[in-house]
């Protein structure tokens, strides 16, 4: 895939790990290389979009324990209750006060 994109595999590896954010001239490159459909084509546009929009938290220079936890966190989002993680927040930026 690195060379069909003409970038190197650590560039990639970047993107893959969202370190790096994809070039939008990818987007061409990926529907042309590997003959997309039109489900595969809005796929492949929600992901660009995602990847585009949205920041990413490096963890990478955190201690495992830290890091175990912010993950343990991510993959549980979605279970909370949001109205209880509102609260939790409010009260939080309460004290930094």
């Amino acid at each position: 895939m690195a060379t069909k994109l003409e970038v190197s595999s650590a560039f990639l590896s970047k993107v893959e790990n969202g370190k790096k954010k994809p070039p939008k001239e990818w987007r061409e490159i990926l529907i042309r290389e590997y003959e997309l459909d039109s489900d595969k084509i809005k796929e492949l546009d929600q992901c660009m979009y995602e990847a585009q929009n949205y920041d990413s938290i490096d963890i990478s220079n955190w201690n495992d324990n830290d890091r175990m936890m912010m993950l343990s966190f991510a993959r549980k989002f979605n279970s909370f209750d949001r109205n209880k993680l509102k609260k939790f927040l409010e009260n939080e930026e309460g004290d930094d006060e």
